[in-house]
């Protein structure tokens, strides 16, 4: 059997098991309100928490950094492609979440990635040594395989139950008395599946006791959660606090593309020597460094948006609850709506697209069996006329479904 054979034989079996990834193209900008195959759709599967994707905002910065830095930079951040917006933005971002320094990279994925290798696979003086990371188990995929690149010989790793700090703070416990040379416990801000917050007031705690540093990536948080979108940190009463924050401009800040690392000075400078993603990659493209910073000025200035993106939720909780579907409780702007079986989430989106809502089903491999979900992603963009227009829909297709 050939390479084509094989890779066919594969998405035969991806569609059978109903684990294939189809895409629905919109015909508009992302916003509250898009266009699909000439109808328009309330959007309920977006990152755009804030709006900012077709902000008349961003888009004006966008145009205006074409204007005067041109398209792309054609190179690399060491050799040519540091412009000095790239400066500007890093300590926008520093500033904005708490912390000394900011190095950017392509994405947020790329910035975990970036981040673990090139800390534990360095001797940085010690000859023999051993480190250990302790991972929340449902942390990001970005996360894991910023982990696995890091050599088995020299990086002991450990997997926590989901937010469970008795867990975390047994295995730290257990590790007191070794000799390892960096403790990095590893936790998403907020964990995408389940729209919970991660309790960074107590992993700081457990950090502090056991001579630990705490890495975050906030991608779901920055700009969502705290009184001014300033992060898990912020929410979780430990802002400026947090050793190492990643986080993404392409979910809230914009949703273009990009992400960081933001730490003290002498992390961010090392990784620019070190981390492999940053050294070989890009440079950010002036549009999305000049929307970006737009974005940041925008929620450091008015305060309204991120307000409204957190009323938009809690009406959205409160209502959807009200009509009889079961979610997840919580505070974050994703509501997880329990349905069990993958089949009826995958009937429902479905049933959904037709009544006018853009919504995606999650079920297994992605969530556990018997744990299938619609994930609904509130925004400030939405009206409240949006919100009752995709609850009508819901109550029609979930009393037509038998399951309200």
């Amino acid at each position: 059997m050939n390479f084509f054979n094989i890779i066919n034989e594969e998405l035969k079996r991806l569609e059978e098991s109903k684990t294939y990834k189809y895409e629905v193209p919109l015909q508009s900008p992302q916003d509250g309100i898009v266009k699909v195959k000439g109808r328009k759709l309330v959007m309920l599967a977006s990152n755009n928490y804030l709006g900012l994707s077709n902000h008349p905002a961003i888009k004006k910065a966008a145009i205006e950094g074409i204007k005067k830095y041109g398209y792309g930079v054609a190179s690399v951040r060491f050799i040519c492609g540091t412009q000095d917006i790239h400066l500007e933005l890093e300590k926008k971002i520093s500033k904005f979440v708490g912390t000394e320094d900011t190095i950017l990279f392509s994405s947020c994925f790329a910035a975990n990635e970036g981040f673990f290798a090139s800390l534990t696979n360095e001797k940085l003086g010690f000859e023999n040594y051993k480190d250990v990371l302790y991972s929340d188990r449902l942390n990001h995929a970005s996360i894991i395989d910023g982990q696995r690149l890091c050599k088995p010989e020299t990086t002991d790793k450990k997997i926590y139950n989901h937010a469970d700090m008795d867990d975390l703070e047994k295995l730290l416990a257990e590790d007191k008395d070794k000799n390892y040379r960096f403790k990095i416990i590893a936790t998403d801000g907020v964990f995408s599946m389940e729209g919970d917050l991660a309790p960074l007031d107590r992993i700081v705690e457990l950090a502090k006791k056991y001579n630990a540093i705490v890495f975050v990536d906030d991608s779901h948080a920055i700009g969502v959660c705290g009184k001014s979108g300033r992060g898990t940190p912020e929410a979780k009463g430990v802002f400026g606090k947090i050793d190492v924050l990643t986080g993404t401009l392409g979910k809230a800040i914009g949703g273009a593309a990009g992400g960081y690392i933001s730490g003290k000075k002498e992390l961010i400078s090392y990784l620019r020597q070190k981390s492999r993603p940053y050294t070989f990659s890009n440079s950010l493209p002036p549009a999305i460094i000049f929307g970006a910073m737009a974005a940041f000025d925008l929620l450091m200035k008015d305060k309204s948006i991120v307000k409204r993106l957190h009323e938009n939720t809690a009406y959205f909780r409160k209502q959807i609850k009200n009509l009889g579907f079961k979610i997840l409780e919580g505070e974050h702007p994703i509501v997880p709506i329990m349905l069990g079986e993958a089949a009826i989430a995958q009937d429902m989106s479905r049933a959904l697209l037709k009544a006018g809502v853009y919504i995606k089903g999650l079920w297994f491999p992605v969530v556990p069996k018997g744990e299938a979900r619609l994930r609904a992603q509130i925004s400030a963009a939405l009206t409240k006329k949006d919100i009752d227009n995709a609850l009508d829909a819901f109550e029609s297709v979930g009393k037509k479904m038998k399951v309200i």
